[in-house]
């Protein structure tokens, strides 16, 4: 069976301060938190639409070199009847 024993109130107040500055500190630590996954997330946004950006430039590069291979690889003599077409 425990007995009640005296404790110095230096100690209790001591305990007292530190659990309220913990409590005090929580709101702070939290937004902190918040505000580092937000930014960590909006970073990530960034460099996705980035990363898309560059992608769909090479993907645009390459279908233009393939239409102009496309154009190069006629035959010149069809070329010529389908423009003399146009221009009767």
């Amino acid at each position: 069976m425990a007995f009640p024993t005296a404790v110095n109130s230096q100690i209790t107040d001591s305990v007292s301060q530190v659990n309220t500055k913990v409590l005090g500190d929580a709101p702070a630590v939290a937004t902190g938190n918040f505000m580092l996954a937000t930014s960590q997330a909006l970073s990530n946004a960034a460099h996705n639409a980035t990363t898309g950006q560059q992608n769909n430039g090479i993907t645009a590069q390459a279908a233009l070199v393939q239409g102009v291979n496309t154009m190069f690889s006629i035959d010149v003599a069809a070329d010529a009847v389908g423009t003399a077409r146009i221009y009767r």
